[in-house]
């Protein structure tokens, strides 16, 4: 668990870092863009957009990382779940009235 949230900190700054990036060169760009440099305001533009195709790659694999993890976080959980009922059937009914009838109390007291 300290490996993941390492991991996911590691993400989010990498990423602040990304936007950053892209920010400054944005800046650079209407800074150019003043001078009217023709050379210079090229070189900034695909420095910029480079920097932004990089940064939604980034973006989008980080996306598809966390849906992974939460996937197979609520796979195992699923099946721990499947696992317990199955070994303990009674004890899995006995939970399952008793919270029936705590929800029936909370309903009834409307």
């Amino acid at each position: 668990m300290a490996n993941r949230k390492s991991s996911t900190e590691a993400s989010t700054e990498q990423l602040k870092a990304d936007l950053r990036h892209l920010s400054q060169t944005i800046e650079e760009l209407v800074k150019a863009t003043a001078d009217d440099s023709r050379s210079n305001i090229k070189e900034l533009r695909e420095r910029a957009e480079q920097r932004l195709h990089d940064t939604r790659e980034r973006l989008e694999a980080r996306g598809e990382k966390l849906y992974g993890e939460a996937r197979d976080s609520v796979r195992e959980q699923v099946d721990a779940c499947d696992k317990y009922v199955h070994e303990n059937p009674w004890t899995s009914v006995g939970i399952g009235a008793a919270v029936g009838i705590v929800i029936g109390m909370l309903i009834g007291r409307r």
